[in-house]
């Protein structure tokens, strides 16, 4: 497993939840890193994203101002803090990694597996 990520569960309406990516390459460290998220019958979704020196970020309309990522390139880790969610926030939200750029979704070629995060109303 070359990204793995941690931290869904679930939370209230209004909660706070902070997902974390550990990328098991060290040469991650100089990728693009991303954030999707996948509900039942919808899709793929990108969320939020961050340039390999984390100068740069990208984020979803849906989770402006409530969503924020950064990056540890010394601990190889990448995170999501999400705030004030919504039952709408509701998904399996994946991790990815990927040189290039950093704001396309096809710069993601490396993929973690999904962590499930519900908020009920």
């Amino acid at each position: 497993v070359q990204l793995q990520a941690f931290g869904g569960g679930l939370v209230q309406a209004g909660g706070s939840l902070r997902l974390a990516c550990a990328a098991s390459r060290r040469t991650f460290s100089s990728y693009a890193k991303g954030w999707f998220r996948q509900a039942p019958g919808k899709e793929r979704e990108f969320v939020a994203a961050i340039s390999w020196d984390g100068s740069n970020t990208y984020y979803a309309d849906s989770v402006k101002g409530r969503f924020t990522i950064s990056r540890d390139n010394a601990k190889n880790t990448v995170y999501l803090q999400m705030n004030t969610l919504k039952p709408e926030d509701t998904a399996v939200y994946y991790c990815a990694a990927g040189l290039g750029d950093f704001g396309s979704p096809r710069t993601y070629v490396y993929w973690g597996q999904g962590t499930q995060v519900t908020v009920s109303s």
